[in-house]
This record gives C-alpha cells, structure tokens and sequence, in this order.
C-alpha cells in the first residue's frame, strides 16, 4: 500500500535539517489536497459546471514566520533552496518551482481579481481583500513536498498554490480558525478568494491560462463527497458520491506520459471555445452570449452548420459536458451510480472525438476499463495529452483492473505507468505543529 498524503513529522525533520534543529515557537504546518475532475473536463473556462473531489495525495508545507519580508523555500522534491523579497516579487528561472508560491505571494498583494465576466446572480466580490485589507504579508522559512503526480492531471500546481496561501496568509496573522472553517458563511468567503487568488497567481504569474476548478476543489473539498461548482458565481455545493454505500471504489491511472500545461494544446482549446462564443453570439445577435455556458444544447444545433467544422467541434463538447455534468450531479443525488458512470463514458469519447485532448494511451486505458467487468465508468481526467484516467471500480473488480492495465512505460520517454486507489477527502487545512 502506497503512503497516501506527505508524512507531517518527517516534513518537520526536514525543516530542522534545513533550517536549523533548534525550532522557534510557531512552526505550522499546511496541507492541500489535489482533485480528480469527475466529470464537466474543458467546462470551467467557458463558465459551465465541474464536478470535482479532493483526493488524498497532497502538497504539505512545514513553515515558520519570520519578522521580515524574506520568504526561503526549500524543495524536497528537487532538493534547492529558492529565496525571494515580498517586496519586490519575479519569477525564477533558476527554481521555476517556486514560481506558484511567489505568484501566490503577489496574487495575495495585489488589489483586484481578475473579471469573472457577467451573470444576473453573481454574488463574488471582484475585490480581493486577503492581504490587501487585513495585513502586510510576511516573511517565513518553508520546506516543501508533495506527493501527488506532477504533471499527471491531478492539480499537483494548485494544491501547491492552495498550500502556500494558506501559509502565507498564517505567516501574516490570520485567524488560522477561519482559515480552517468549511461550515461558516466568512471561512467559506476565505476559501473562495484563496481559490481565486491562486487561480490568478497560475494565469498570470506564472503563465497557464487555467480555469478556477481546480483551486476550488483542493479549497472546498469535503471527504466522501464530489464538490458541484458553478464555475460562473463560484457557487459550490457538496454532493455524496455514494461509494461505501455501493462498494465501489475510484481509481485513478496515471499514464506516465507527461505534457507541460504551458507549451501544449490547452491554451488553444480555450481560444477555440471562447472564439465559438464569441461566433455564436454574433449569429444570432445577441450580446447576452458571453460564453458557452450562456449557450443551450438546442441554440448550437441550430448554428452549427454556420460554424467552421473544428469549432463547432470543440463546442459540442463544451455545450454538452455543461448538461453532463447536470444530469450526473441529478443522478447521484438519486443514488443512480450507474448513470453516473455512463456519463463517464460518453465524457470520454466526447474529450476524444470532439474536442481531441486524449492521446492512445488514454484511449486504451478506458478501453480496457470498459472491457472488465465490475468497472461502472472510466474517463480521462484532466486536461489531457496525457495524465490519468478515473474510473469507478466495484471492490471486488478491483484486482482485475489492477492486473489488465499495463505497468510498464507506454512510450519512450515515459514515466513508468501505475494504479491506485484513492480516497476522497477534505480541502486544505493549516495546523500549528
């Protein structure tokens, strides 16, 4: 059995190993889970709807505050310090790791987010107030790790962002009990704008035009449940997933084939989507279409043959991922997981044939996903190129599964293929050590 999330008391050895054996007084730890997207992939960018959950695989970091402005991380992944001023926050090419924590650090110095667009209901402050109104951030030391995938579609990047606003905003004097808070209407407040925060430091900072779901899930996870995010007003809501009751468990397969978010197709989906939008709207003349969201599945059948081929494509999916995601959120909360798990498959051959983000290896995944009996559902999950497929195993298919997926390296070059259960838990946290 894999160990599951960063052990908090060997992170502390490093910190003393790093740092120096003799603690100060106030040493923290924070921790953010990544997510598995369970269904709604290329949705959050247009506005639609995500349905997320926050998995047991984390990035933790063991921090002190300092009385200054110096911020000094150390990565035990990559084993390199890396130290920068808040006062004057750049990016680093020598540890471009630790670019998302210094974007985070600027993110949480700035004075607004960035437009969310309009909607009649929207109801999220369009001004950041984390480090803005309340106080000055400061300076810590930190080591750092993580275990979830890097580059493996399980938002390795945001529970990374979502662990340093924690710390930092710890560091600055925040009542680490709001921060910690999942039921009251202010903790909540927090967690939405931690979330947009690092939403901005990752598309603006450092560079991946990204949408808001995956800081939200590792924000406003809760165990045994998929969060149902209104990417537009950021509204969430839990919704039990079912499994225990069910005996069926979530699996995750990472590939091994890796793709840099930055260099890939990810970017140009999003303009492909936002230029069909944008195409639509000006079809039928109205300026109330701001993106797909705003577009129901019977508008784009009646405009689809005035649309270039490809972007009709990529419109599809996103029109129809939006009502997916719907109607799976409907069947759980009819405890119809097998429905669910349907919608899993049509997810996946709508990422392929449509919008054209999966690759060979992941097709194959879900092939032989498909092919063993005891598996509900299977899809990839992220965005694509590579990474993991997700599926929904019933306990006693787990075995099965485990033995017809391949372990070894699917191409040159990759990383070596694994499976492995994964539980769904809680968003992130901040605990004095």
């Amino acid at each position: 059995m894999e160990q599951v999330a960063v052990d908090s008391n060997w992170l502390l050895q490093q910190f003393q190993k790093v740092f120096g054996s003799h603690l100060k007084d106030g040493v923290w730890i924070s921790q953010a889970p990544g997510r598995v997207n369970l269904i709604g992939e290329h949705t959050d960018y247009s506005g639609g709807f995500v349905f997320p959950a926050a998995v047991g695989h984390n990035v933790a970091i063991v921090f002190t505050p300092r009385t200054d402005r110096i911020v000094r991380l150390y990565s035990c992944d990559y084993r390199q310090m890396s130290e920068f001023c808040l006062n004057e926050i750049q990016t680093s090419t020598d540890a471009p790791w630790s670019n998302f924590f210094r974007g985070v650090a600027w993110a949480l110095s700035a004075h607004e987010i960035p437009d969310r667009g309009s909607d009649e209901n929207e109801d999220i402050d369009n001004t950041l107030s984390l480090g803005r109104n309340n106080r000055e951030l400061r300076g810590l030391d930190a080591v750092i790790s993580g275990d979830v995938p890097i580059g493996a579609g399980l938002s390795s990047s945001a529970a990374f962002e979502v662990a340093s606003a924690f710390a930092l905003l710890v560091a600055a004097g925040t009542d680490p009990i709001i921060l910690n808070s999942f039921e009251s209407e202010c903790g909540l407040k927090v967690r939405r704008e931690i979330a947009l925060a690092c939403q901005k430091a990752e598309s603006l900072f450092v560079g991946v035009s990204c949408g808001i779901m995956d800081q939200m899930a590792s924000c406003m996870g809760r165990a045994g449940h998929g969060i149902y995010l209104d990417c537009r007003s950021l509204r969430h809501e839990p919704v039990k997933l079912g499994l225990d009751d069910t005996d069926v468990t979530i699996v995750i397969y990472d590939t091994g084939i890796r793709r840099g978010l930055v260099s890939s197709e990810y970017n140009r989906r999003r303009q492909e989507a936002e230029t069909g939008a944008k195409m639509i709207a000006g079809i039928l003349g109205q300026s109330d279409i701001h993106s797909l969201r705003d577009v129901e599945l019977s508008t784009f059948e009646a405009v689809r043959e005035m649309l270039p081929p490809k972007v009709a494509r990529r419109c599809e999916h996103v029109v129809r991922e939006i009502e997916r995601v719907k109607d799976a959120v409907a069947a759980l909360r009819q405890g119809a997981l097998l429905t669910f798990a349907n919608l899993m498959w049509e997810s996946h051959e709508s990422l392929r044939d449509l919008y054209e983000v999966s690759c060979p290896e992941l097709d194959m995944a879900v092939k032989l996903a498909r092919e063993t009996h005891g598996v509900l559902g299977a899809r990839m999950t992220g965005a694509g190129f590579g990474g993991c497929t997700v599926n929904l195993v019933r306990n006693d298919a787990l075995h099965d599964l485990m033995c017809v997926l391949p372990g070894s390296p699917l191409r040159p070059g990759a990383s070596e293929p694994r499976a492995f259960v994964i539980d769904v838990v809680d968003g992130a946290t901040v605990s004095e050590l």
